[in-house]
């Protein structure tokens, strides 16, 4: 928006402002021509702002563009309206070294718009293409990660819990460690989940947040109840398009179908 606002304000100094000063804009003085009101005094700022305004008439009407065909002044809409008239001038009129300067404008010109979509690129694509990215990623890895965080079995307790904390990033690691270490001292049984639906609530390319409703099994035999959660993930990017866990919340305590029935 800034170098867009800078481009306005340099259009409206070569059209308006150096008229009135040099008596030329760059193309005008490229190809020899001049914008004068019908009595040959040269325009000011404003008459020539109207007169760029009314050339909405000419483009709207498609007529006004070709109305000096046959006018015998060559005036478009816009020229009868603000009475102005564009004339030729002599050959040795124009000032010294306009095409050199053309030029110069026209290079800096391209070299802007160059520029610009590289920003544009830099700033606004590639940030939206890593973000769906992670979308994508996030949405095949997340759930297969969660459901192996959140499910364990007695006879493999340690090593389950050793590959439920090789899931989560250095920062959460600590907290999951805390949790198990509890479970440990109790009487733990077979856990075991699976998610049923998944979301995406937000993403960045390096970030993502997910809600997850799961369906599972606690216990064995004749203690196996099914239960249901809700959590809330946020991963976090370890390269090589693979996420970790970096923060767990439980959204809705587990708890058998049926409020218990």
């Amino acid at each position: 928006m800034s170098a867009i606002g800078v481009v306005i304000l340099l259009m409206l100094v070569n059209r308006l402002l150096l008229p009135t000063i040099t008596g030329w804009s760059l193309g005008r003085a490229l190809f020899g021509i001049v914008v004068v009101r019908r009595d040959g005094t040269a325009c000011g700022p404003w008459r020539l702002l109207l007169r760029d305004l009314a050339h909405l008439l000419d483009t709207a009407s498609l007529v006004g563009w070709l109305w000096p065909l046959w006018d015998s002044r060559r005036r478009t809409f816009s020229d009868l309206l603000l009475r102005t008239e564009v004339r030729r001038v002599e050959p040795d009129e124009p000032p010294t070294h306009i095409r050199r300067w053309t030029a110069v404008t026209v290079l800096t010109a391209a070299a802007l718009c160059l520029g610009g979509a590289a920003v544009s690129y830099l700033v606004v694509y590639s940030y939206e293409r890593a973000t769906a990215q992670t979308s994508a990623q996030v949405l095949t890895q997340g759930p297969k990660i969660v459901a192996q965080m959140l499910t364990y079995d007695p006879k493999t307790l340690n090593d389950d819990f050793a590959r439920a904390r090789s899931l989560t990033t250095d920062r959460y690691r600590g907290q999951l460690a805390d949790q198990q270490e509890v479970v440990k001292k109790g009487n733990p049984v077979v856990n075991e989940y699976w998610p049923t639906n998944w979301s995406i609530q937000s993403a960045t390319p390096d970030r993502a947040t997910m809600l997850l409703f799961m369906q599972g099994r606690r216990g064995a035999g004749p203690d196996l109840r099914q239960i249901t959660a809700t959590v809330r993930v946020n991963f976090a990017k370890a390269g090589n398009d693979h996420w970790l866990v970096d923060d767990l919340t439980v959204v809705t305590k587990p708890k058998p179908p049926g409020n218990g029935k």
